[in-house]
């Protein structure tokens, strides 16, 4: 069977994902930055907080994967031809970067929150508690609180750079932020 044609755009799920799971990061990051400076004379506050914070992690986890899944079923359109090669190859390793971030982010938070010595449970949408996966360790949960932090800044400082690339193309009249909003 002949190779499909690459398609000309994005696809109305493929857009909807893409933008959905750009909200959920951001989301989840200033959760993170609110969250974490709560005091203990907050604690209802700072759990419920901590509960949104998990339940956009796993949901950015599963619009990544239906990302993925789209991405190998329908492809992707192609790149403008003014894209130089070096570009086209940034492009392709930026966005790979990106969708192991959007992969790796939420799984370190989940063992995080497995390997915690205080078993709070995930509560999925505040409701359905999802079991931890590890036995609780102070010292695994202490490298996967680290891990997290920083593969969590590293997501949002490359997401930040590849919505600000988009930005200059649209500036420049090429139509890569036209073509994930619009089609």
């Amino acid at each position: 069977m002949p190779p499909s044609a690459p398609p000309i755009a994005w696809s109305a799920a493929q857009r909807r994902l893409h933008w959905l799971v750009a909200d959920g990061v951001v989301a989840a990051f200033i959760l993170s930055l609110i969250m974490t400076r709560l005091g203990d004379d907050q604690l209802l506050l700072k759990f419920f907080l901590y509960q949104i914070h998990k339940t956009l992690g796993l949901l950015v986890l599963a619009g990544t994967i239906a990302r993925l899944v789209l991405l190998v079923r329908h492809g992707r359109p192609p790149l403008p031809d003014s894209f130089t090669p070096l570009e086209q190859r940034a492009v392709h390793l930026g966005h790979g970067v990106l969708y192991v971030l959007l992969v790796v982010v939420p799984v370190l938070g989940y063992l995080t929150n497995s390997t915690s010595p205080s078993r709070i449970p995930v509560l999925f949408m505040l409701v359905i508690p999802l079991p931890n996966l590890t036995p609780p360790s102070q010292y695994w949960n202490d490298l996967f609180v680290t891990f997290h932090y920083f593969a969590a800044i590293a997501l949002v400082v490359t997401a930040s750079v590849h919505a600000l690339i988009a930005i200059v193309h649209h500036l420049r009249g090429q139509p890569i932020l036209r073509r994930m909003w619009s089609g």
